[in-house]
Formats: C-alpha cells, sequence, structure tokens
C-alpha cells in the first residue's frame, strides 16, 4: 500500500513540474507572438466570443496596421465595399493641374433657375452654380466640394440643400422653401477639386500626420513614446490591441521599461511639412478654402404662405432620410422627422429626465451636451471625480430627482490632452457592461478624432460599436439609443489637412448607413451647424447646443400628439 502512495506523490510531482513548463512555453510565445500571429480575428470571432489569448501588452518588432490586415466576413466586406463606393469622390482629369486651372469661387457663379416664378412654402428652388478657373475659363470637370443654405437674416431662419454634381464644371442646388418671406440663397466653395486629391492621398498616405504619445512609468522612472495605429519601421512596439472588440493600438516599446508599466495617453502633436509648394496653393484662406460664390443676378426670392389647411402635412415627413431633415425658424430648429419640445426651462427638463441614467459617450462635441445640462439644470450638480479637466470621465447627479448624467470620451485614437491608461475604454465594451432598459438613455457621437487615417479605420470602429448596440437592444428593447452626427467647423489651411469639412462629411455618410434600419434615433448636429447664420466652430455656440438638446430630449420625453 505504501509502494502504491508512492507511486501517487512521485506521478503528482511529475505532472506539477510539467505543468510549470507548459506554463513557462506559453509565456516565452506569448511574450515573443508578432503580429502575423496576433490579428484581431485570431482573438475573437465574429460573434465577439473571446479566445484563449488574455495578454493586452505584447512587444512585437514588425509594424502593423489594422486596418489593413483585419479579417472579414464574406457580409462584412461586401458591407465595407458598398460604404467605400458610396463616399467614392470624383476626380480631375489625369496629370498635374496648375494651379491657374483649379477652381476660383471668385471668378465662379450660380443663378436661381427662374427667379421670377411664384414660390410657395413646400416647393423646391433649383439653383445651377457654375465653376471657373483663375483664368475665368468654365471648368470641365467636377468634384469640388460645396456648401450651400437658404436663410433669412431677420427671421432668423435657416435650411441646407442638396447638391448635385454634373461632373462638367456645373453643379445644381435644390431647395426646399419651408418658410414664408424674403429667402437668400448662399453657396460656398470649401475646397477645390485639386484640393480634394490631395487630402485624399494624406489619408491614404499620410495616418501618422497625428500622432500620439503615451507615458510609462516604474518607481521615479519615467519614458514617453509614440503612438498610432499603425506605427512605421522595425523598432519594437507595444500591442495594446484590444481583446473583445480587436482594435489595434500600438506604441513604441520604452528602452528600459515593460508594455504594462503605461499610465497615460496623450495627443503628441501634428507633422508639419506635408504638402509641396504646388500643393499648398490649393489651401489659401481668402482665396479657395470656403470663400463665398456670388450670384450673378437675383440671390434670392419671396415665398408667399401655403395654405393652412395643409401646412401641419408638409412638416412632419415620416420618411427618416428626408433632405433637409429640418430647418431654423426664430431660431429655433424644427425637424422634420419628429416632434421638437423645446426645452426653455430647467424644470421641464428634470421633469423628463427623472428616474434616467443618461451616458453620454465620444469626444468634445458631446461633452457639450454634458456641461449644458450641468449648467443649466441647477439641482445637476457635478460630482468631483478628480478626472483632467476637457477629458473625463465626468459625473452630474440630482439626488432630489433621481438623475445620474455621464460622460466619457472615446477609446484611442483621440486627440485629448493626457488620459490615464486605465481610463482608455472603448464604447463597445462600455456599452456590453449596460444592463438597459427604459429608464436608460445612452448618446453617442465619433467622427472627428478618426478624420487623419483610412475610412476603414472608422468602419472597423462604428461596426463594434453598432454590434454591441444590436446586442443590447436585444436584451433590453426599451433602452433609448441616440447618435449625434458630426458638425462643420472653421477651417484654415493647417486644420484643412487634418479636420476638413470633406473629411467630416465623408465619415457622416459612412455613420448614418451604417446606423440605417436599427432603432437608434438622429440628431443632425450636420445640418444644425451649417443652416445656422453664426460663424463655423467645431464646438457649436450654446444657441446651437441648446437647440442639440432640444432634439435630444424630445426623443426621451416625445410629445403627444
Amino acid at each position: 500500500m505504501w509502494r502504491d502512495s508512492f507511486r501517487l506523490q512521485i506521478f503528482c510531482l511529475l505532472m506539477a513540474v510539467l505543468a510549470i513548463v507548459v506554463l513557462v512555453h506559453n509565456f516565452f510565445q506569448l511574450e515573443h507572438l508578432d503580429d502575423d500571429a496576433v490579428s484581431g480575428s485570431n482573438w475573437i470571432t465574429e460573434d465577439n466570443v473571446q479566445h484563449s489569448l488574455s495578454q493586452t501588452t505584447k512587444t512585437t518588432r514588425k509594424p502593423y496596421c489594422g486596418y489593413k490586415q483585419q479579417t472579414l466576413s464574406k457580409r462584412e466586406q461586401a458591407e465595407q465595399e458598398s460604404l467605400l463606393a458610396a463616399i467614392r469622390w470624383p476626380k480631375p482629369p489625369e496629370g498635374k493641374i496648375a494651379f491657374v486651372q483649379s477652381t476660383d469661387p471668385a471668378r465662379s457663379d450660380f443663378v436661381i433657375v427662374k427667379p421670377s416664378e411664384f414660390f410657395k412654402v413646400g416647393d423646391q428652388l433649383e439653383v445651377l452654380v457654375r465653376m471657373k478657373d483663375f483664368q475665368g475659363k468654365p471648368k470641365q470637370y467636377g468634384g469640388d466640394y460645396l456648401q450651400a443654405r437658404i436663410h433669412s437674416p431677420l427671421l432668423k431662419a435657416g435650411a441646407t440643400g442638396r447638391i448635385v454634381d454634373c461632373h462638367n464644371g456645373l453643379y445644381k442646388v435644390f431647395f426646399t422653401l419651408l418658410w414664408p418671406g424674403e429667402v437668400e440663397v448662399s453657396v460656398s466653395l470649401v475646397h477645390p477639386s485639386e484640393a480634394i486629391q490631395v487630402l485624399l492621398r494624406l489619408r491614404e498616405e499620410r495616418p501618422d500626420r497625428v500622432y500620439f504619445k503615451s507615458s510609462f512609468k516604474s518607481g521615479r522612472y519615467s519614458e514617453t513614446t509614440e503612438c498610432n495605429v499603425c506605427l512605421p519601421g522595425d523598432l519594437p512596439v507595444c500591442n495594446f490591441t484590444d481583446l473583445y472588440t480587436g482594435e489595434p493600438w500600438f506604441c513604441y516599446k520604452p528602452r528600459k521599461l515593460s508594455c504594462a508599466s503605461r499610465i497615460s495617453h496623450a495627443k503628441g502633436g501634428y507633422q508639419k511639412g506635408l504638402l509641396t509648394q504646388e500643393e499648398s496653393l490649393f489651401f489659401q484662406s481668402d482665396v479657395n478654402i470656403k470663400r463665398p460664390i456670388l450670384s450673378s443676378g437675383p440671390d434670392s426670392v419671396t415665398v408667399k404662405p401655403k395654405a393652412f389647411t395643409d401646412s401641419s402635412s408638409m412638416d412632419r415627413a415620416e420618411d427618416p432620410t428626408v433632405s433637409p431633415s429640418g430647418y431654423y425658424y426664430e431660431d429655433q430648429w424644427r425637424s422634420r422627422t419628429h416632434w421638437i419640445h423645446h426645452f426653455n426651462d430647467s424644470d421641464d427638463i428634470i421633469k423628463c429626465l427623472q428616474g434616467k441614467v443618461i451616458h453620454l459617450f465620444g469626444d468634445s462635441t458631446i461633452r457639450q451636451w454634458f456641461e449644458y445640462l450641468t449648467a443649466f439644470v441647477p439641482d445637476l450638480v457635478e460630482f468631483n471625480l478628480g478626472s483632467p479637466k476637457n477629458v473625463g470621465p465626468f459625473m452630474s447627479v440630482d439626488l432630489k430627482h433621481n438623475i445620474l448624467l455621464k460622460f466619457r470620451c472615446h477609446g484611442p485614437p483621440i486627440r485629448f490632452s493626457t488620459v490615464f491608461s486605465s481610463e482608455l475604454r472603448y464604447i463597445a465594451n462600455e456599452l456590453n457592461g449596460i444592463v438597459g432598459g427604459r429608464n436608460t438613455v445612452i448618446a453617442i457621437t465619433i467622427w472627428s478624432h478618426f478624420s487623419t487615417f483610412p475610412v476603414e479605420v472608422y468602419i472597423r470602429r462604428l461596426r463594434n460599436i453598432r454590434r454591441s448596440i444590436i446586442q443590447l437592444l436585444d436584451r433590453s428593447p426599451k433602452t433609448l439609443i441616440i447618435i449625434r452626427t458630426a458638425n462643420v467647423q472653421e477651417l484654415g489651411p493647417e486644420v484643412s489637412l487634418f479636420n476638413s469639412d470633406w473629411y467630416s462629411f465623408q465619415l457622416d455618410s459612412v455613420m448614418r448607413k451604417m446606423f440605417s434600419g436599427i432603432a437608434v434615433h438622429f440628431v443632425d448636429a450636420w445640418e444644425m451647424s451649417l443652416a445656422h447664420y453664426l460663424p463655423h466652430n467645431l464646438h457649436p455656440k450654446e444657441v446651437i447646443v441648446k437647440n442639440q438638446i432640444d432634439a435630444f430630449l424630445s426623443y426621451v420625453c416625445p410629445l403627444q400628439t
């Protein structure tokens, strides 16, 4: 019997030694795994089921571009190709185009088609835009990026137009006349077609033109290295790709510290010298960036009121893709897709939000919602979490009315000042941790910080968020989810290379297509910023934010009609 016991002890000892050997071997493999073996598809399945990989801080020696090496299902590949085809932009003729042959907004003009016609509310107004170069010659190809709106300054009314590129130097703009009175037409050239080709090149070839950094620290010793979605060269890197979503993120490995010692993330800066001397001519503030195109004839029409009996049906179209989605009248946004209640009293907001938890996810443009609500509602008091200013996370509480308002920024890439590594969260993962229900409200915006990357990077991020939204609505169908779109901003030569409205317009178009057909609502910040009389601003002024909040709360507490 003692021999059996002795044999059992020997067997257990051998098994323990074997387990240690296997563990050491696996750990060694994990530490030296290169990128070819750790693409996102090896970490998670299409159904988001986590596999055995359990380390997030690995060192590799090969550059990795997640948007190039991601593995897609046939359905995902087809969707991506469809999205990229939908935003494909017209190109100028092959060959180098001299600056004098590029679009000159000062020599271009527009005409109102049939300006003397009798117009009434609800009619369509057509405008023809004719592009010329700096020699006064008509352009023979399209691809210019225009913005257009109608407005009545005295009424503080405005709406956007729908632009059609005829690919021959002519553009048609269609407006729906939505209020009576004198209505003016404004058309602007944001970028000439020649500049768009430069922006396309930068997006594909220079995704590193905004760079990021992380700090690593152990005791009193610290190091800072560069980070990005894709890092060039053969230097060792730390792989911080997210396990659950497969979102890629890399930092150059510190010389002395381990990858696990990372403590923070921050914007590093902007690359200089991105343009040739000839290309820089296409980006001049007073010449061809957001310059007005003037009319060669009348620039306004008189609109008569519509008959009272049929005015209400025109205001509320059932089609959610109606264009424009709304308009300003007396500085108040009137949506054409849902009824808007204007929350001019803090008591109205309290009544709407009582008993609710509101999650705001995204960038600084949705942080404006947090700041507005916290400032406007007296009982909503910010709880000091010790977070860095303008970065978050932030939280405000109204104990009396049981309201909890939270803001958290989205995961990298994000151009904020220092964000603690522990607070770098992906929206998809945050959504997976929310129970949801009738008293849960979620608002999301994500666009501005993706403008320097190939569109595939953005598509991947939205695909992960969309999957988590669908899962959340499946387990808690009464959860309310609202998407805030992108908005226009002030542009100069440098900002155009990183955050052009054209980049934002392309991303916004992708976002709207990817979230169509699922149970989310949209606050059209794009039209609300473009239709307004105030100068364009990345962070719209309070009157515009207030109208965004009204649209948001009107989804939370819809008017009974």
